[in-house]
């Protein structure tokens, strides 16, 4: 049983599915599990086993000590990229760890370079060029500098430049012109790179949602984070169902208070919901403080963030607090303590999911699953081992959480 009275059920089952649905996406090029930020908030680890199993032969990481924390933990069976980190990073012992390294300023590549030598071992390097996003990253101005100080490091064996990638600004927007502009920014810096006698082992530039509508963008690698999740990077396009994608995180909590109240009772602080008769209250004992979003809070006008509880699907009453939030479950409700209420989930009964709740609080799907509260515990699930097994998929509340 767990101490805490919510958690986030992770099915390791649609991790693997996910990355075999990009796979059939980008059929010539490798996948790159991108799993930076605990792995979009779903658990670094777990996640990363799931997507090495499901077919990932990458990993991509922001931090250079999440890269070296996964090499740590036993994951051996797919290369990891890191490729975001400020001067002082731990870098002997990311090369030391067979992690590659990104270089988006000389800096780094000096750095890099100082970090091999240190380590006696040859770095791996993808250079990363800023074609547009006007984020980190050289600028095609830079890049002849530095490619050229790479490969003098390079034919001194302290690095090999193995990788050229980029990232783009409104990839969910498959039409804009900016797509067009920095994929031929990017075809430029292979031409320049490869000219210059790099011998490069991937070329990557496509997110998510190029990796699902863009297939001239693909090259070698793709790089799908949010994808991996089952959450959609183009929800005015479609949902994730029409991308064969199933999301993996359920967020669930069980009801603390359950009391009747009068008509006129306010609710929450400020009173910005009132509740308009006799009613019963159900409190949800997540709040801000867990990531859920205070923008989610509901008023007298409309509902709040979508939940389902016995079946029904209701909203948050009245502001969201830093550890609770509060839904009025009708005069006539029969919910009592201890009943389960599901925040998102992968929608597929009908009740709420991530990208409900980013459309009411006006924000994006990633937000909220990314920063969900470490105090949620994640519980790990496997729904086509326990279906194989029983003939049914687990219950979460059945499931030992793993820290």
């Amino acid at each position: 049983m767990n101490d805490f009275p919510a958690r986030a059920v992770v099915d390791l089952a649609a991790l693997r599915g996910n990355v075999r649905s990009l796979a059939a996406h980008a059929p010539t090029a490798q996948v790159m599990a991108v799993v930076k930020a605990d792995a979009y908030g779903h658990g670094l680890v777990p996640s990363a086993l799931a997507a090495v199993d499901g077919g990932a032969t990458w990993l991509g990481t922001a931090q250079v000590s999440e890269a070296i924390h996964l090499r740590r933990a036993g994951v051996t069976g797919a290369r990891v990229l890191a490729w975001l980190y400020a001067p002082g990073a731990p870098l002997r012992a990311a090369i030391e760890a067979d992690v590659d390294l990104a270089v988006a300023a000389r800096w780094a590549l000096d750095e890099v370079v100082a970090a091999a030598r240190e380590a006696g071992r040859t770095a791996r390097v993808h250079l990363k060029v800023d074609t547009g996003l006007g984020r980190n990253g050289l600028t095609p101005a830079q890049l002849p500098d530095v490619l050229a100080a790479a490969l003098a490091a390079q034919a001194e064996g302290a690095l090999r430049v193995v990788g050229l990638f980029s990232h783009l600004a409104l990839a969910d927007d498959p039409g804009h012109a900016t797509v067009a502009a920095q994929a031929e920014e990017f075809a430029r810096a292979v031409a320049l790179v490869e000219g210059a006698g790099a011998r490069l082992e991937v070329r990557h530039l496509a997110n998510s949602a190029a990796t699902l509508t863009s297939p001239a963008l693909h090259w070698d690698l793709v790089r799908p984070g949010l994808a991996v999740y089952g959450l959609s990077p183009v929800p005015q396009l479609g949902g994730p169902e029409r991308y064969g994608l199933v999301p993996a995180m359920t967020l669930e909590a069980e009801l603390a208070t359950v009391k009747p109240v009068p008509a006129g009772s306010g609710v929450s602080y400020g009173h910005a919901y009132v509740v308009p008769g006799d009613t019963v209250l159900g409190v949800v004992p997540l709040g801000y403080g867990d990531g859920i979003p205070r923008h989610a809070s509901g008023t007298a006008d409309r509902w709040g963030g979508p939940v389902q509880v016995g079946g029904r699907r209701l909203g948050v009453a009245g502001r969201v607090c830093m550890d609770q939030v509060v839904l009025d479950l009708g005069p006539d409700a029969r919910e009592a303590a201890g009943d389960r209420v599901v925040l998102w989930g992968d929608g597929r009964d009908g009740g709420p999911t991530a990208q409900d709740w980013a459309d009411v609080a006006g924000t994006i799907s990633y937000e909220l699953v990314t920063r969900l509260g470490a105090r949620v515990p994640r519980t790990y699930v496997d729904s086509e081992q326990d279906a194989g097994a029983a003939g049914t998929t687990a219950r979460p509340a059945d499931v030992e959480v793993t820290a």
